[in-house]
C-alpha cells in the first residue's frame, strides 16, 4: 500500500499534522482528512484522560493513608500540602470531564487495593486497612478532612 501524502505528515511532523487537519475540519474537508489517524488520536485523548485520572487517585489514596495511618507527624504538613495538590488536580481533571466522576467510582476499590500495596510496602510495621476507609462519593473524597 502506498502511503499518502496526509499519512507522511502525521509520521514525519505530528504538530504539522494536527495544524493541517484542524484546517481541513474548520473548512468542513471531510474528504481530504486522515480519517484512520485522527481517529486514532481522538480516542487516545480519552485513554489518556482516564489513565491521569487513575495515577492522580491512587496517589491521592496513599497520601490520604499515609496522613491517616503512619504516626510520624513531622511528615503530617507535607502529606497535607500533597493531599490539597492531588485533589485539585483531580479538580481540574473531573471540571474538564465531569463525564469521568462515574469513572472515579468504577476505579475506586482498585485504585485503593493499589494505594494499599504501595504504602504497606513502605511501611511494613503500619497497619492500614483492607477495605477502604474513605467515603466513595467523590466529592468528599475531594474535599473532606480525614
Amino acid at each position: 500500500m502506498i502511503k499518502t501524502p496526509v499519512k507522511n505528515l502525521y509520521d514525519e511532523d505530528f504538530y504539522l499534522w494536527t495544524e493541517d487537519t484542524v484546517s481541513k475540519l474548520k473548512a468542513r474537508d471531510n474528504e481530504n482528512l486522515d480519517w484512520e489517524n485522527l481517529i486514532e488520536e481522538v480516542e487516545s485523548l480519552g485513554k489518556s484522560h482516564r489513565k491521569t485520572v487513575r495515577i492522580f487517585l491512587v496517589r491521592l489514596l496513599e497520601l490520604l493513608l499515609k496522613r491517616c495511618y503512619v504516626p510520624i507527624s513531622d511528615c503530617y504538613r507535607g502529606w497535607e500540602i500533597e493531599i490539597r495538590n492531588f485533589r485539585q488536580r483531580l479538580q481540574i481533571e473531573l471540571e474538564d470531564s465531569p463525564s469521568l466522576k462515574s469513572f472515579v467510582l468504577e476505579i475506586l476499590s482498585k485504585s485503593y487495593e493499589m494505594a494499599l500495596e504501595n504504602v504497606r510496602d513502605g511501611y511494613p510495621d503500619v497497619y492500614f486497612s483492607d477495605i477502604c476507609p474513605f467515603p466513595s462519593d467523590v466529592d468528599t473524597l475531594l474535599t473532606k478532612n480525614f
